[in-house]
């Protein structure tokens, strides 16, 4: 996990992207400003450009993020922003959509108010069936693996 920050700073640098981001609060304790993030630990607004999430989980069959909303993981953090970052370990990605509901069931317990399913950009082709990215949520979705220690 330690280190995540510069992980980060690499693709916000690589996309020219601000090197300012809303984080999880399961991610506050990082270095963050060691390498170059600005970050805050809040709720996303409409004019945050960055989000940084951890994951619930990961289905490795489709590529997707599972995101469980609750007090240490706010959804608008994910859908907000135009850019939406999710670190994920590498022992938290399991083989299919079943194995992460069970998953879920059996570490929760009973489920959260929403569970979001991220499997990259937002999209849409509503218009004139023409592909618009960042319809309905963020333009970019980026990954962070981080294997165990």
């Amino acid at each position: 996990m330690d280190g995540v920050p510069s992980a980060v700073s690499g693709y916000l640098e690589s996309q020219q992207l601000p090197r300012q981001a809303v984080i999880w609060p399961s991610l506050k304790s990082l270095n963050w400003s060691g390498a170059g993030v600005a970050v805050e630990n809040r709720q996303a607004r409409g004019d945050d450009l960055v989000g940084v999430t951890g994951a619930f989980c990961a289905i490795a069959e489709t590529g997707t993020l599972v995101l469980a909303s609750g007090s240490g993981s706010p959804a608008a953090v994910s859908l907000l922003p135009e850019t939406h970052i999710a670190v994920v370990p590498v022992s938290r990605i399991v083989k299919g959509m079943e194995e992460a509901w069970a998953l879920l069931r059996s570490e929760l317990g009973r489920l959260p108010r929403a569970v979001n399913f991220v499997s990259g950009p937002s999209r849409t082709a509503d218009i004139e069936q023409t592909i618009n990215l960042g319809a309905h949520g963020p333009y970019r979705v980026h990954i962070v693996l981080v294997a165990s220690g």
